[in-house]
């Protein structure tokens, strides 16, 4: 009956092929028992296709599903029935898209905040480390100075003892010349 329900609704072609189909299977899958709204669309695309004026064709489908029980509460309470079919499947595919939406797209934003955080607080650590090291190069840049000063401080100091112990060694080494010369 699908092919037949399909040819009851007009555009169907301009329309999305997989929302077509999945519509059009709810419907068959909701086809109630006996002639009712599908049956008298079927009967009514039929007798358009004949050159039947509008109002001429409903009256005579009506007639034709009249036979077999059909009544206008029957063909009213059908497409409300259809039209409810159709209301369950858009309630089913909104809330199948939010979920949808909530994982591919709210989980991606959520993913992406995350990674900026993560990207923000590397970015943080780096500009620590640069200043990390740009503190140990005027530390490494100083240590020549420092070790030249330390050097020469040093040097200095050895000079000063030698001086110092020169003198002293010299004063002493007088004395004890003098000495074996007075004694």
């Amino acid at each position: 009956m699908a092919r037949s329900i399909r040819e009851m609704f007009t555009n169907v072609d301009k329309h999305d092929k997989k929302s077509v189909e999945f519509l059009l299977k709810a419907i068959e899958e909701s086809n109630l028992p006996g002639f009712d709204y599908l049956e008298f669309k079927q009967a009514l695309k039929g007798l358009r296709k004949m050159n039947m004026d509008e109002t001429t064709a409903i009256k005579s489908a009506f007639t034709t599903g009249n036979t077999v029980g059909l009544t206008k509460s029957k063909l009213i309470s059908s497409a409300e029935h259809y039209r409810q079919v159709l209301l369950k499947e858009k309630n089913q595919f909104d809330a199948a898209l939010q979920k949808q939406m909530a994982q591919r797209v709210d989980g991606k934003k959520t993913e992406k905040e995350a990674l900026t955080k993560k990207m923000d607080s590397y970015r943080s650590k780096i500009k620590e480390l640069e200043n990390e090291i740009l503190k140990l190069q005027e530390k490494f840049n100083k240590a020549d100075g420092e070790i030249e000063a330390a050097k020469a401080k040093i040097i200095d100091t050895k000079e000063k003892f030698e001086s110092t112990f020169q003198s002293f060694v010299t004063e002493i080494e007088a004395d004890l010349e003098h000495l074996n010369e007075v004694l």
